[in-house]
């Protein structure tokens, strides 16, 4: 966990980080050390997910490196779910996490966060035959959501009564049970979807609204 100077370090390379707050390790302690431990995504392509060769790779991972470089010390990658994401900092098993982890006001109780680093939005998906145009839209139909997410939070919130909205622990479950056909509509990030249209061409993925 990190005080604010890491933190204005870090904004400084334009990473997406969440830092522990109240912090207990200063950018002195990480320097002594000569190691940086920083969270990414473990299946969340394309930021970050097991490459073919056995390695880790992604956009989170390229920043990781970059902020380990500029530091001058050596990276520690450990690859998380995204339930795992503000419990490794509070309990200081990492100093960073690199994440697309939308930041709202009970989150910034705990950890703080950097500019935002990549475009990114929400939405819902679905093959072109499925007719969904607003949430209202949801009535009757299987809904797939990363629960506890925002995405998750939103349609919660909104969702007609009928609308199926199915929780999953991680984005990859997510992604494995729309693919597989448990979901007639998935609530994603656009990148998740774009990996699901890229992997699946045949789907000929829509965002809906």
């Amino acid at each position: 966990m990190l005080k604010k100077s890491v933190g204005l370090l870090a904004v400084a390379v334009s990473a997406a980080l969440m830092l522990a707050s109240p912090a207990s390790a200063e950018l002195k302690d990480i320097l002594e050390a000569g190691t940086i431990k920083i969270a990414t995504p473990e299946n969340f392509p394309p930021f970050g997910s097991l490459g073919a060769d056995g390695e880790y790779e992604g956009y989170d991972i390229d920043v990781a490196r970059m902020i380990a470089e500029d530091l001058g010390v050596e990276l520690e990658l450990v690859p998380v779910t995204s339930k795992q994401r503000i419990p490794f900092l509070d309990t200081d098993r990492v100093d960073l996490v690199i994440s697309t982890l939308g930041a709202n006001p009970e989150r910034a109780k705990s950890i703080w966060f950097s500019h935002a680093y990549a475009p990114f939005f929400s939405g819902a998906f679905a093959k072109p035959d499925v007719s969904v145009d607003t949430i209202a839209d949801f009535a009757g139909k299987k809904i797939a959501v990363t629960g506890g997410t925002l995405e998750d939070l939103a349609i919660t919130e909104d969702a007609p009564e009928g609308a199926e909205i199915i929780r999953f622990g991680d984005n990859a479950a997510t992604i494995a049970a729309y693919v597989s056909g448990q979901a007639d509509v998935i609530v994603t990030g656009n990148m998740v979807a774009l990996g699901i249209a890229n992997d699946n061409p045949d789907y000929n993925l829509e965002n809906k609204f």
